[in-house]
């Protein structure tokens, strides 16, 4: 066995050790969920005598995985496959999996993941209702019961594949409100065509992908996407107008961010942000920023 093929033989086994150390700790009582971040599923042998079946929950990059595994009546649920930091991926999986109610207050959750494409090498625990880290809260997804939680984790998954696609390999930035839209149409303007102006209500409505596909492609346009909170795009190309001088964004974001804190301040409405420096995503409600998601590299 040459010096290569004897250190992969060395990485496997310590992977294969990894990962039989964390479902030994999923296995205790003080834990609830174990989250398991990867697209290759856990070995039947490493499950097995191990009470955790009902604890773990599968984030994977592709529906026909998730699909395979539900299937084997196992909880799964499907995040975008970009090639985010270990502690993003963690981020986006908790938000997707809050938002189909998987997870509850005061749950203890076990999160396992890696790099897209590679075996798992970090494991986080999370208490939902505790902090992520500094700057983002779980409970800043909590976001009542006005809003559907389907809609806005479609609109969540779409805002992180514009700031990593852009358009046509340029990047893009753009905000997104959701809800409270009658207040929101009063408190801006529009300044382009509204491309969706006469489509019945069911032909544009955000739960279908080819609505999705649109406002992506729709992006390029100046301006804000109104968005009803059962998921209807209302419009696009919109000036949001609302101000709060008491409303402040962290220095370094620019006139997009403002406006997004500044239209949450005064209605009842969420507004997601892409900023087309970074292709960061930002969750803005009651002027502040609850969520904030960082693409680890843009595709180009």
């Amino acid at each position: 066995m040459s010096e290569g093929e004897k250190a992969r033989s060395e990485a496997s086994r310590f992977d294969r050790e990894f990962l039989r150390g964390a479902l030994a700790l999923a296995s205790k009582a003080d834990v609830d969920h174990f989250l398991y971040i990867c697209d290759v599923p856990i070995a039947a042998e490493d499950l097995r005598r191990r009470k955790i079946r009902h604890k773990l929950v599968y984030a994977v990059t592709a529906e026909p995985i998730a699909t395979e595994l539900q299937g084997r009546r196992y909880r799964a649920l499907v995040i975008p496959a970009y090639d985010y930091s270990r502690v993003e991926r963690v981020k986006v999986a908790l938000v997707s999996a809050l938002s189909q109610g998987a997870f509850k207050e005061g749950d203890l959750v076990l999160c396992m993941t890696g790099r897209v494409g590679r075996s798992p090498d970090t494991l986080m625990q999370m208490r939902i209702g505790g902090s992520l880290d500094d700057r983002v809260a779980i409970e800043g997804v909590k976001l009542g019961e006005g809003f559907d939680s389907q809609v806005v984790d479609a609109l969540l998954q779409l805002a992180l594949q514009i700031g990593q696609e852009g358009y046509e390999g340029h990047p893009i930035g753009t905000i997104i409100t959701i809800g409270d839209h009658n207040n929101v149409l009063e408190k801006s303007r529009q300044i382009t065509l509204n491309p969706f102006q006469g489509l019945g209500e069911s032909e544009r409505n955000v739960l279908d992908p080819k609505i999705r596909e649109a406002i992506k492609n729709f992006s390029v346009l100046d301006g804000a996407f109104v968005i009803r909170e059962d998921g209807v795009v209302l419009s696009a190309g919109r000036y949001l107008s609302a101000t709060d001088d008491n409303v402040k964004v962290p220095l370094g974001l620019g006139a997009r961010h403002a406006a997004a804190a500044g239209i949450t301040a005064s209605t009842e409405c969420l507004a997601l942000v892409v900023s087309q420096t970074s292709g960061a995503v930002r969750l803005f409600k009651g002027g502040e920023i609850l969520l904030e998601l960082h693409q680890s590299a843009r595709r180009t």
